[in-house]
């Protein structure tokens, strides 16, 4: 009996030798393969070419020169390699982690390098979740040595991931400008380059049918978007701008461009929402005349854009009535105005029910979350939870001027910068703006009669 259960042990502990030299083995498998490659073109230039082994090595070695100095081989090589020792600690960071991720390890399908660190892509075990991945990601990053780990649901198959490795920081110091800049003229209806994601590209928003909501501490880069967006918009001479600036300043560049430009009172505020709403009803009609359900590029009906810069001036005004006319107003904006072809898009530095209750927010379809100071406050803006799941505004360095988190058409908050756009530079778009209206006689102040 003793024997049996020593020879018993000892095939045990064999079987988990031999189990863990081929981990090891298929872990290393690339590099191994390519080890064999080169002794294989060795001992097949010794043995059948018979040129010796110094002439056979130096045979060898100048082929790998050749190869490492065309450049796509290269950088395929290399590719190949960091593919293979990114898959090989993640394996192993998945074996160091408690609960069903170890046992059930996610088949990794994919390794892309971005300019922040790796994305890779994951198939989840049967009996896992995504919530598994995403409770253990913070000792994922431990393991991997690296500032952070990301989890991504894949919308269209519950069973795949994407793993963001973040090695640095993806914005570091420098700032891309905006690639609207120099343009002359935009057509609003395509999508908008605002920023570079942490992946290195370039992120793009179509605002036509969607409306978007900013929130973030002062100095975080909302007029830095807001000027971006405003430069799409203003550049399209059918666009018709509807701007209120409760600073009197970050909007003043366009106010030429617009077709009303409001300050800080509130009774001017509600008669330019009630102007537009006149206007929204009246496009209701047409549309109800054409017997079409929204309006569409090339019909001949112009956008209406409405940009509102410190929304918590007009919403929180001392005067409580004229504070719930405007919310009033403003939701029945959100609520009808997409098919209608009206745009709001509302900025605050003050992201808190109070200004943005969730009867508001959850009719912005996109909502950008810039540095705040709190999870609840970023929280306002996204939407309850993301905080909780490693989407917070509240993370963002301060020193990073115009990263948040947007949440438009994919879903899942992405991490982004917005291009840079200076003041001056603002200033001389707006002036090419107002003469490319001039000379196009600009939308026809905003009316459809």
């Amino acid at each position: 009996m003793v024997n049996q259960s020593q020879s018993s042990t000892e095939r045990s502990v064999s079987d988990e030798l031999f189990e863990l030299a081929l981990q090891a083995c298929w872990r290393w498998r690339l590099e191994l393969c390519l080890l064999a490659i080169t002794a294989g073109a060795f001992a097949l230039l010794y043995f059948k070419g018979k040129f010796g082994p110094v002439l056979s090595g130096i045979s060898v070695g100048l082929t790998l020169v050749v190869i490492v100095a065309i450049p796509t081989t290269r950088r395929l090589l290399g590719r190949m390699l960091h593919s293979a020792r990114v898959r090989r600690n993640l394996d192993l960071a998945f074996t160091f982690v408690q609960g069903r991720i170890s046992e059930r390890k996610p088949k990794i399908l994919r390794i892309e390098k971005t300019i922040s660190g790796d994305i890779a892509t994951l198939r989840l075990r049967p009996g896992t979740s995504i919530k598994d991945l995403e409770d253990t990601a913070r000792i994922i990053a431990v393991n991997l040595e690296v500032r952070d780990v990301k989890v991504t649901q894949d919308p269209t198959r519950a069973n795949r991931v994407w793993l963001s490795i973040l090695r640095r920081d993806p914005f570091g110091d420098q700032t891309m400008s905006q690639p609207l800049l120099n343009k002359t003229q935009t057509d609003f209806w395509d999508p908008i380059p605002i920023g570079i994601n942490d992946q290195g590209k370039t992120v793009f928003v179509g605002l036509p049918e969607h409306s978007l909501l900013i929130g973030g501490e002062p100095g975080g880069g909302k007029s830095v978007l807001l000027w971006s967006l405003l430069t799409a918009a203003a550049l399209d001479p059918s666009i018709v701008l509807w701007l209120f600036d409760g600073k009197m300043v970050q909007l003043a560049p366009w106010r030429k461009c617009a077709h009303s430009f409001v300050g800080m009172e509130i009774d001017k505020a509600i008669t330019a929402l009630e102007a537009l709403r006149a206007e929204m009803e009246l496009r209701y009609q047409k549309l109800l005349d054409y017997e079409v359900e929204k309006v569409v590029k090339g019909d001949g009906l112009p956008l209406h854009l409405v940009v509102i810069d410190e929304l918590a001036l007009y919403v929180s005004h001392p005067d409580k009535k004229a504070a719930q006319r405007f919310s009033d107003l403003l939701r029945d904006l959100l609520a009808r105005g997409r098919a209608a072809g009206v745009i709001v898009v509302a900025a605050t530095q003050k992201p808190s029910v109070d200004v943005v209750p969730s009867s508001l927010r959850d009719l912005f379809g996109f909502r950008w979350a810039m540095r705040c100071t709190t999870k609840d406050a970023s929280d306002t803006i996204l939407g309850s939870g993301w905080a909780t799941r490693g989407y917070s505004a509240a993370e963002i360095d301060p020193a990073k001027r115009g990263v948040g988190f947007l949440l438009h058409e994919g879903g899942i908050p992405v991490l982004l910068r917005t291009f840079e756009l200076k003041y001056e530079d603002v200033v001389a778009i707006a002036k090419r703006a107002f003469n490319l209206r001039h000379n196009n006689d600009g939308p026809d102040e905003g009316s459809d009669q």
